[in-house]
């Protein structure tokens, strides 16, 4: 009978095909274009001033745990398939196939029901108007999506100059932004902001928490591509680290500047951080308009190149699960021999993506409640993936204890469940509240006008919201059954680093999926 953790036949022959092409300075940008998410700062800056304090607050109690968890797992555990394989490693292929479904699905779910409408919404306002729901924001949305595909299915050598330039456009456009902010403040002053303003509350709480946790995750997302990595044990933790301290920084200030010049009342999710660009741009008289046009021509192909990013991780991973009996029949997890990229799962997400944009433009409402809701679904499934991935990455300290850790934290094995359970306690409040959003501010006394805040009926949330979790879910099943034929062909297997067995047998911690 296979054994639950060995891999596939079917994976160790799709290994051959990995092209190493990721130096550690490729990395670093990949990991900065995918999780750096621009799109949400206006979204998360509408609840004022505690903004910027839940953000510094996370940043210090879940960033820094977060990244030391995965910057030794990261750089201990280099396969391809990320994730994937660390939660097959810990516990099993089951549950590797949930958290590997939740984790893929979220990217083709954010880049076509979330960021081809802000990237049109933005494109339509400062660059060249777009009528909603006309033939033209549809052929918009489409091209958007497939141009995110395509990046992913040309080789990764190549592939990966799009995400690396948006990477840098990405600092970039945001440095600017807060210089002109800087220029602008003193020639006209800022908004009125006192040690009050920064309070954090409650409702702030729980209003911000899933936004945030949405924003700071991913850090480990590039090790779905290790095996092709030139030295991932040493640059991981170093990327790992690099971008963690990018990402706090991109998001902090930004937040800061856009509550420093746009009133509270005018902050939306889509527009609020262009309406502070619009403001701020003012210093530059006539040419302000042609300032924002190009700005947000940049900001649209930062946009684009975030989407490649996430395709490019997040199908390796999911590829990968289908290649080890995940995934359906194997289908989905062969990579192509000369490009090295797995074009099945780059066109299912593709598939994936346009069906939730033209799904999401079937609801009701205006641009902004559409972007709220659709957030909210990818930082359910997001959210819900990492319930699992984080147990399993403290599950592997202790399990693999002679595994060699490039880095390691400096904490015993108690003290690293420690900082997995203050993370693990982060993401299962965020995942609840983005799930059933109202439900603990009414529980603890807190008046929550449900319509009101989100655009639509509560009903209409949660039959969306529950109803793609059911159809994800659904799709993980059936597909795990379908996988069963590719689980029967299971690679010979090792003894174990730790001399002993596990999942029923002995097996090489390094050995679960092959290295290229």
């Amino acid at each position: 009978m296979a054994q639950p953790s060995a891999s596939t036949r079917l994976a160790q022959e799709q290994s051959k095909h990995l092209q190493k092409s990721l130096g550690r300075f490729d990395i670093l940008l990949l990991v900065v274009a995918a999780v750096i998410s621009v799109e949400v700062l206006g979204q998360v800056s509408g609840f004022g001033g505690e903004t910027f304090t839940w953000t510094l607050i996370l940043a210090v109690t879940f960033m820094v745990p977060y990244g030391l968890i995965f910057a030794e797992t990261g750089g201990a555990f280099t396969e391809e398939g990320g994730v994937y394989v660390w939660t097959k490693m810990a516990f099993g292929r089951v549950v590797a196939a949930i958290t590997s479904l939740f984790t893929w699905v979220t990217q083709p779910v954010w880049v076509g029901g979330a960021m081809a409408f802000v990237a049109v919404e933005t494109w339509s306002e400062y660059v060249g108007h777009v009528e909603a729901g006309s033939v033209g924001d549809y052929v918009f949305k489409l091209v958007f999506i497939w141009i995110t595909v395509t990046s992913a299915i040309v080789s990764l050598k190549h592939g990966k100059w799009l995400p690396s330039l948006g990477a840098i456009l990405k600092v970039a456009f945001l440095t600017f932004f807060i210089i002109v902010t800087l220029v602008y403040g003193l020639q006209h002053g800022f908004n009125g902001l006192d040690l009050g303003f920064f309070s954090p509350t409650l409702a702030g709480f729980l209003g911000v928490t899933p936004l945030l946790l949405f924003s700071f995750l991913g850090f480990e997302s590039g090790n779905s591509a290790a095996g092709e990595m030139k030295n991932p044990a040493k640059d991981v933790p170093i990327s790992v680290a690099r971008s963690s301290m990018i990402a706090a920084a991109s998001y902090l200030l930004p937040i800061l500047a856009i509550l420093l010049v746009v009133p509270l009342d005018q902050i939306t999710g889509i527009g609020g951080l262009f309406g502070a660009v619009a403001t701020v741009y003012s210093v530059f008289g006539p040419a302000a308009e042609a300032m924002l046009a190009v700005s947000a021509v940049v900001f649209c192909f930062v946009l684009v190149s975030q989407g490649a990013a996430w395709m490019i991780i997040s199908d390796r991973m999911q590829a990968m699960a289908a290649a080890d009996g995940s995934f359906f029949g194997g289908y989905f997890g062969r990579f192509h021999p000369k490009l090295g990229t797995p074009i099945r799962v780059n066109t299912l997400s593709g598939v994936v993506a346009t069906v939730f944009m033209l799904a999401a433009m079937q609801l009701s409402g205006t641009s902004s409640a559409l972007f709220g809701v659709v957030l909210a679904i990818a930082i359910s499934t997001f959210l819900l993936s990492y319930l699992f991935a984080i147990p399993a990455a403290v599950r592997l300290r202790s399990k693999y204890p002679l595994v060699e850790r490039p880095f390691k934290v400096p904490v015993s094995d108690a003290g690293f469940r420690i900082l997995g359970a203050i993370c693990f306690v982060w993401i299962l409040i965020g995942s609840w509240v983005a799930i059933f959003p109202g439900t603990l501010d009414m529980l603890f006394g807190l008046e929550y006008d449900f319509e009101a805040i989100w655009g639509v009926p509560q009903f209409t949330f949660e039959a969306f919201a529950l109803g793609t979790l059911g159809c994800i879910l659904a799709l993980g099943i059936v597909g795990y059954i379908r996988g069963n034929k590719v689980r029967d062909g299971v690679a010979s297997t090792d003894v174990s680093h730790d001399g002993g067995s596990h999942d029923g047998g002995s097996h090489d911690a390094g050995a679960l999926l092959p290295r290229s």
